[in-house]
């Protein structure tokens, strides 16, 4: 009896303990998304060795909460260096056992930033759906590049193939890389898919980019069809496997101006109307709300019940149809959008033009957070126009306002970024102080200058690279091969000013 008694005492607080390690995963993140992600890690030489294991570790953090399996979210890393290296692909590792082992046991190949062939070893990995090893077919595909900014090369073309071919791209930045090139290669809206950081607060950034991951491959796992004025239908991915039962509660809630019986509808225990609830076997997969109210907006709750494992419950809010409903209203402005930045100038662009309901279009802007407010008129025939005057390297909210011939007024706001300005370098020198040493100084513009970057050959194409404050005009080189080529870049908060290159 006593070892009976301990056995269960065991095998109960293994299962407290499963619970408490599933509890302590974000609510948005535990069984919450399914699709593959693939990591593009800059692993060459011109990333430190403190930064690459500070990114590395940022991976196991950034990763950690999420529930991954053949059925939920797949991941892959490829590292990038002389010759791009597969590390591991989507089918290795289908727990979080295997995969923070997996991340621990990487290192660092060193070598050029040849990020094109790896994109090239990419694409096999992202765009060949349905082979052993690739992705899965029509589930959400994500590609995340971290890198250092530095020489990032010709990606443009193969970054916008796999965002033609659906893939999200994404961008992490440790560095003052060219910051266009960047921002051209994330997948749009570039504000949630472009992080710029410092190698030393890179875990500041983890649950905005974990966001942004997860609402690209959320699960739909509980959805609501087919819904009337008294009726709905639930549909769920299985997640019993046939086993145990499904535990549904639905009821009012409580929303402002919903008509009906159920227009001001509580949650249980509030006087009004109960949550009803219904179960179905672990073989199903839909179930039909019937009995509810127009013109209501009805919380649903699905719990898998299961003996042994914990999952999730899964909730939806929708709305039953009014008795009446309202003939749709006439989109008029749908889209707002931003393009040619200069330092001093936008283009926004509005759509789709309807010159029959528009009677002419409003511009208002101002300079984030609390510039002066500035007033465009134009024609109800012209779908863009050229914001000029405006400050650098500072944010604009501007709204575009569609005035119609009937009195109303559709308004839809964006923001716009205008380029930093970039002053470049002017009269570098060079002079040889010793055996393989070489002095360099040259001239610099203070305004907005966050440092230099010192690249010079060291031979067998090789290179090394050297980061100095904005305050130094003047550094020592040693261990230059003759005929080497040093060059110095000005560095920017977004990006990397022209330089100067000279010859040893």
């Amino acid at each position: 009896m006593e070892v009976q008694t301990a056995l269960t005492c065991v095998f109960f607080s293994l299962l407290l303990c499963s619970g408490d390690a599933q509890d302590s995963a974000p609510d948005s993140v535990l069984n919450c998304c399914k699709g593959d992600v693939l990591f593009l890690l800059d692993s060459s030489g011109s990333v430190a060795s403190y930064e690459f294991y500070h990114m590395r570790d940022f991976l196991s953090e950034l990763l950690l909460p999420f529930s991954l399996g053949p059925d939920q979210v797949r991941v892959g890393l490829l590292q990038v260096g002389s010759e791009p290296h597969l590390e591991f692909g989507f089918d290795t590792y289908d727990s979080q056992k295997g995969l923070q082992e997996a991340l621990k046991r990487t290192r660092q190949l060193k070598g050029d930033t040849n990020t094109v062939d790896a994109l090239l070893m990419a694409q096999d990995q992202v765009l060949k759906q349905g082979v052993p090893g690739g992705a899965r077919p029509d589930l959400p595909r994500v590609l995340v590049w971290l890198t250092d900014g530095v020489d990032p090369g010709a990606v443009q073309e193969p970054m916008a193939r796999l965002r033609e071919e659906g893939v999200a791209v994404l961008v992490v930045s440790t560095g003052h890389g060219n910051y266009q090139v960047l921002r051209d290669v994330v997948s749009p809206p570039a504000e949630e898919h472009l992080f710029f950081v410092d190698i030393d607060d890179i875990s500041i950034i983890s649950e905005d980019l974990r966001n942004a991951i997860i609402e690209i491959i959320r699960a739909k796992r509980l959805q609501v069809k087919s819904v009337t004025t008294n009726s709905a239908l639930l549909e769920w991915r299985p997640m019993l496997a046939g086993t145990g039962y499904y535990d549904i509660q639905f009821g009012p809630i409580r929303t402002e101006g919903a008509g009906g019986p159920g227009g001001s509808g509580t949650s249980p225990g509030t006087g009004m109307e109960p949550f009803k609830r219904i179960t179905r076997p672990g073989d199903a997969s839909s179930a039909q709300l019937i009995g509810l109210h127009p013109d209501t907006t009805y919380k649903v709750l699905l719990t898998p019940k299961a003996n042994l494992e914990f999952l999730n419950t899964l909730t939806a809010t929708f709305t039953t149809q009014p008795v009446n409903p309202p003939q749709p209203e006439v989109q008029t402005l749908s889209t707002v959008t931003v393009s040619e930045s200069t330092t001093n100038s936008v283009r926004v662009s509005w759509g789709p033009l309807q010159p029959n309901l528009i009677q002419g279009y409003q511009i208002e802007y101002s300079a984030l957070p609390t510039g002066q407010l500035r007033v465009i008129s134009v024609s109800n025939l012209q779908n863009s126009t050229v914001l000029p005057n405006l400050y650098p390297d500072s944010q604009y909210l501007v709204t575009v306002s569609a005035k119609h011939f009937s009195g109303k007024e559709r308004a839809m706001s964006v923001k716009a970024c205008t380029q930093e300005v970039l002053p470049a370098l002017s009269d570098l020198q060079l002079t040889t102080v010793g055996n393989e040493s070489v002095q360099l100084r040259w001239k610099g513009s203070a305004d907005g200058l966050r440092g230099y970057w010192v690249t010079w050959e060291l031979g067998h194409s090789q290179r090394s690279t050297l980061y100095l404050p904005p305050n130094l005009l003047s550094t020592t080189l040693n261990h230059v091969p003759p005929s080497a080529r040093v060059c110095v870049s000005p560095v920017y908060r977004t990006t990397r000013g022209e330089g100067l290159c000279c010859t040893a």
